[in-house]
C-alpha cells in the first residue's frame, strides 16, 4: 500500500472514531445531505488534518471521496502552490453542499494567489455555486483587506445587485455576507450601496424591494 493510500485510510478511521450519530441526523434535518456524513465538528476535523502534512495527492484523493469530512480536510490539506485554477473549477463543479462551499472557501480559496481575479469571474457565472464561492471568497478577501480597487469595486457592486435579484437563496445570501464585510465599519462603503441600490426601494421587482430593505436596516443599525 503506498503512503498515499495509507493516509488516506488512516484519516478514514480517525473519522470512524469521532462519529457523532446525532450530529449527522441533524444537519440530515437542516438540509445538508450528503452521501455519507460521519457528523464530525470542526474543531476534530481541524485536530485530525493537524496530523499530516500539505499534499496535493491526498487532498485530491480526499476530495474524490463522496464524504462530508473528506471533502473538508481536502480544503485543509491542498498546498495552494498546486491548485491551479482548472482544478478548482473541478471542485466547484462537484461542491455538495452550502457547507462545503463556505469551507473551501474559508480554508483554501481566499489564499490563492488568483483568488481576486477569479472571483468576479465566478460571481459573473449563471451557475449557482460558481457565484456562491464567488461571493464567499470575496467576502473573505475584504475581511483580510477590507477594500479593493475602484473598478474591482464597481464590478463587484453591479454584479451583486443583479445576482440579489435574479439568483436564488442561497446566492442571495452569499451576496449578504460579502456586501456586510464590504460596508463593515466603512460608511463611505455603506453609503455607496445605499445610492446603489436605493432606485430599487420603490420598485416592481420583490427581490430589488428586499435588497434595499436589507441595505438600509444594515447601514441603520451599524452606522
Amino acid at each position: 500500500m503506498d503512503n498515499g493510500r495509507g493516509q488516506l485510510k488512516e484519516i478514514k478511521t480517525q473519522l470512524r472514531m469521532a462519529m457523532n450519530g446525532s450530529a449527522s441526523a441533524s444537519m440530515r434535518e437542516k438540509g445538508l445531505v450528503y452521501k455519507l456524513n460521519f457528523g464530525v465538528e470542526l474543531p476534530r476535523i481541524k485536530q485530525i488534518a493537524s496530523m499530516f502534512e500539505k499534499d496535493h495527492s491526498l487532498a485530491q484523493a480526499l476530495w474524490k471521496e463522496n464524504i462530508r469530512e473528506c471533502k473538508i480536510l481536502a480544503g485543509l490539506l491542498q498546498p495552494v502552490e498546486s491548485f491551479y485554477p482548472e482544478i478548482m473549477d473541478i471542485w466547484i463543479d462537484d461542491m455538495p453542499t452550502v457547507e462545503i462551499a463556505e469551507m473551501t472557501c474559508m480554508n483554501l480559496f481566499q489564499y490563492l494567489p488568483y483568488a481576486p481575479q477569479k472571483s468576479l469571474q465566478l460571481i459573473a457565472d449563471e451557475r449557482e455555486y460558481q457565484q456562491i464561492c464567488g461571493y464567499l471568497t470575496i467576502a473573505r478577501l475584504l475581511m483580510k483587506k477590507g477594500d479593493m480597487p475602484e473598478r474591482v469595486e464597481n464590478e463587484f457592486l453591479d454584479q451583486a445587485v443583479v445576482s440579489f435579484i435574479a439568483g436564488p437563496y442561497a446566492v442571495r445570501k452569499a451576496v449578504m455576507t460579502a456586501l456586510k464585510k464590504y460596508m463593515s465599519g466603512n460608511e463611505e462603503h455603506a453609503f455607496t450601496i445605499c445610492r446603489l441600490v436605493e432606485p430599487l426601494k420603490d420598485g416592481s421587482d420583490e427581490q430589488g424591494r428586499m435588497l434595499w430593505q436589507w441595505v438600509s436596516s444594515e447601514v441603520q443599525l451599524n452606522f
